[in-house]
């Protein structure tokens, strides 16, 4: 099997890649009271020097008081943090890599007991200044990724967080014209962060935003029931300023409608015209489940994937648990040397090497 196709240049607006593999964002929660540390730069710097395309950072949360639901999750705002993110991505330019941060609002997501009772902020009971003043932080987090020389940043949008929580009628029941019976209207306030945020960088910075149709709500769920409720879910986001749509899938293998082949990534590409990353278990023969439940997964190949690439369904690939578990994972595709790549094992979740 050649991987040929995985190694290609490839090039949007001013972002430059050597490869066509990303490091799937990955929540770390290790950045002290909010501020990513040396720690955090090297785990970066490691993966950027083992020729990893684009790095996409982990979660970091925008200036609201209920941003985040675990206090050592990452802040993009404030001097301290700031500083700590221009040390990141001087250390990843450093090593010859390329990075953008995700920038994020976790909104009403308890995840668990465990954590520090943190104030959640519900889209139903948002004020409209509440809105405006959200949008307003996502466009400043924005103009902080470019100001810092970040080669890109991406929006999150996925997984049940705020944004998804917009768009999702189970979580949006809202009456005002935030909220509304079909996806196109409940897509509003994402049109919103995505207007916002080209203005504060520019044309020319690339937007990447990241969506899913399951929810860690309910794995089960989707927005998109069929190809034309996704055309009125994507073409206004395009639209407002998006350049590639991170199409999350919890196995990028599964066709996303009935009578085709097309992944989540697949269909975004043909309805929107703009590059595309899959993501879904690549390289592993199981999804992320096993890794909460704590339990490993082994190692797999990359047939299916190659296929769907060579296609040109999508046009990017990235790569979380085993970018994670082994940061040499690129090399060792690119080098041939797949004999040589670790199994993922669930201590990696909670160790940065």
């Amino acid at each position: 099997m050649s991987t040929s196709s995985l190694f290609k240049p490839f090039q949007y607006k001013n972002l430059q890649l050597k490869n066509r593999i990303v490091m799937a964002p990955m929540t770390r929660a290790q950045s002290d009271n909010g501020v990513p540390t040396q720690k955090i730069a090297d785990y970066y710097g490691r993966r950027a020097a083992s020729e990893v395309g684009l790095i996409l950072s982990e979660g970091t949360v925008i200036n609201r008081p209920a941003s985040k639901n675990v206090q050592n999750i990452p802040d993009f705002y404030g001097s301290e943090a700031l500083n700590g993110w221009k040390n990141v991505i001087d250390t990843v330019h450093q090593n010859g890599g390329k990075m953008g941060p995700q920038i994020w609002h976790v909104g009403d997501t308890r995840m668990s007991e465990d954590y520090p009772l943190l104030p959640m902020e519900k889209v139903s009971t948002m004020t409209i200044e509440d809105i405006q003043d959200t949008i307003a932080q996502f466009a400043a987090s924005a103009k902080s990724a470019k100001d810092l020389g970040f080669d890109c940043l991406e929006i999150h949008g996925a997984h049940g967080y705020l944004i998804d929580q917009f768009f999702w009628e189970v979580t949006n029941t809202r009456t005002d014209e935030y909220g509304g019976k079909t996806l196109k209207e409940r897509s509003r306030f994402a049109i919103e962060v995505v207007k916002a945020i080209r203005l504060a960088v520019g044309e020319d910075f690339t937007i990447i935003l990241r969506l899913s149709q399951w929810k860690q709500q309910d794995y089960k769920t989707k927005l998109a029931l069929t190809p034309n409720e996704m055309e009125d879910w994507l073409l206004p986001l395009k639209e407002a300023g998006v350049d590639i749509f991170h199409c999350s899938q919890r196995r990028f293998w599964e066709p996303e409608f009935d009578g085709s082949d097309l992944n989540f990534a697949g269909w975004a590409k043909k309805i929107t015209g703009q590059p595309t990353i899959t993501v879904g278990s690549v390289g592993l023969n199981g999804d992320f489940l096993n890794a909460f439940a704590g339990q490993g997964t082994e190692k797999t190949d990359l047939t299916e994937l190659i296929r769907r690439l060579d296609n040109e369904e999508f046009d990017l690939v990235a790569v979380g648990r085993a970018i994670l578990q082994d940061y040499q994972w690129v090399k060792k595709i690119k080098d041939g040397n797949t004999e040589e790549i670790l199994d993922f094992t669930a201590e990696s979740m909670s160790v940065l090497f």
